[in-house]
């Protein structure tokens, strides 16, 4: 397929919402394109519905676009900024006998609508006023329309879809301005396209049957049409278009469920995008190789355990001190330097056994001084009947002069063997006794070396007075 210089593309949400799952996907392939091509990558807002569109919206599409990594070329733009050149445009097809003043009602046209539906025709509106070229008397306000092609067919060459025809006879005369001089969103986009020099629009294919109304206002204004690539939408894994019912949709979820944006730009790359069977695709990667050709047809299923999958990689693949710095946010206070020191010194296991980074957060609350653990019945009993073996541990540490894991492995390990015991029988108290649990913080002699003497022996005590 050629390609056209200066390439520019654009991702243009609503502000309506939170930035979707499905979105985010749009926006990363419209970025990845203009990078693999040297072009620019812009940010477009549709806010032209006021009544819809709201500031805290805007503001969670660009956090979500930013925590992503997916930065726009230039600052972006408000489309209601561009109402008046909307009208400007509207005003110039009109001059040019290529649009026309409709004063058809809305209760007209509903009964139009009506009685096709009663003949069991399909309702395609034919204006009285197409060719009749009235200017508004008084107060009237009619909308404009098109004049749209009555013969022959619009044809559209999409990257994605292939070449598909409609015949002309099947499009309206769409409404390029509404009776109040706002813009339809058909003729809010077509214009700021032309205006923005956009040469690809990669979209979701429920624009598609969108396309052909928007090229008849290209052919109209006599400009080049762009290269369209409409890309199958996401579904979830019973195979239903993805919705909240399959688990978080927002953007900004997937970050407080402690996914990172290197994995979930990688899942979402992978949706309906493929390099033959790389799985792992770093950014880099990502630029060189992606392309609209390898854009599959059909829809993908989301599967959270192939982002878990993806997510416990790109967790590994972090320096510790990287590590803490991501999960701080998910403490519900933050560690002092102590505690800092011991988490850092213990992801470099702990991180090697979790899928986000909220479990590792978890995780590492064993770490701070004076926790409390919460046992159950079934824990508490392990506790009593090992509390000869747990007070005879506590002792022996108590007087380990070197502290470190070789030291603490020996002392443990000569207890076992005196006491012709197996670690299995001492473990699960000790790591109750220490983590609150008897599988979590990694290996007990880590757990013991990082957690200090004084500690240690602290939570043993309290253990002990159950």
């Amino acid at each position: 397929m050629s390609v056209a210089k200066n390439i520019r593309v654009r991702f243009a949400p609503s502000p309506t919402g939170d930035l979707h799952i499905g979105g985010a996907r749009t926006a990363l392939f419209n970025y990845l394109f203009a990078k693999n091509k040297n072009g620019k990558f812009l940010l477009r807002i549709e806010d032209t519905d006021q009544a819809r569109s709201k500031q805290e919206a805007i503001d969670a599409i660009l956090q979500g676009l930013d925590w992503l990594g997916l930065k726009p070329d230039d600052e972006y733009v408000l489309q209601s900024k561009n109402l008046v050149r909307h009208k400007e445009v509207a005003q110039e097809l009109l001059a040019q006998n290529k649009a026309y003043y409709c004063y058809t009602s809305t209760s007209e046209l509903d009964e139009l609508r009506k009685a096709a539906e009663k003949n069991g025709e399909v309702f395609r509106f034919k204006s009285q006023w197409r060719e009749k070229n009235r200017e508004p008397i008084g107060d009237e306000k009619p909308v404009i329309r098109i004049k749209a092609p009555q013969i022959g067919e619009i044809v559209i060459k999409d990257a994605v879809q292939g070449e598909v025809r409609v015949q002309c006879e099947e499009i309206d005369d769409l409404v390029l301005l509404r009776g109040d001089g706002t813009p339809t969103y058909m003729f809010a986009v077509v214009v700021d396209d032309c205006d923005m020099k956009i040469t690809h629009i990669i979209r979701g294919d429920d624009h598609f049957t969108n396309t052909f109304r928007q090229k008849v206002i290209y052919d109209a204004l006599e400009k080049e049409v762009p290269q369209f690539a409409h890309i199958p939408l996401i579904h979830g894994s019973d195979g239903a278009k993805m919705s909240k019912r399959h688990g978080a949709t927002s953007v900004i979820e997937y970050r407080q469920m402690g996914y990172l944006p290197e994995a979930l730009r990688n899942y979402l790359l992978r949706l309906g995008w493929s390099h033959g069977d790389d799985e792992i695709i770093s950014d880099m990667q990502a630029i060189e190789w992606f392309d609209l050709d390898h854009i599959g047809k059909s829809p993908s299923r989301f599967d959270f355990a192939k982002l878990d999958n993806l997510n416990k990689h790109y967790i590994k693949q972090k320096s510790e001190a990287e590590l803490l710095a991501m999960i701080l946010e998910f403490f519900v206070q933050k560690p002092n330097q102590k505690e800092a020191l011991r988490i850092t010194k213990s992801l470099k296991f702990t991180k090697e056994k979790v899928a986000n980074l909220q479990e590792l957060a978890q995780i590492s609350q064993i770490y701070f001084d004076n926790q409390k653990g919460n046992f159950d019945a079934k824990a508490q009993q392990n506790l009593v009947q090992n509390q000869q073996k747990l007070t005879e541990i506590r002792d022996l540490l108590a007087v380990l002069e070197d502290w470190n894991h070789d030291s603490i492995k020996t002392a443990l390990q000569q207890y076992l063997d005196k006491n012709s015991l197996k670690m299995k029988d001492l473990g699960p108290s000790l790591r109750l006794a220490l983590t609150f649990s008897e599988s979590s913080g990694g290996g007990i002699f880590d757990v013991i070396e990082i957690l200090g003497k004084e500690e240690v022996l602290a939570r043993i005590d309290k253990a002990l007075q159950l």
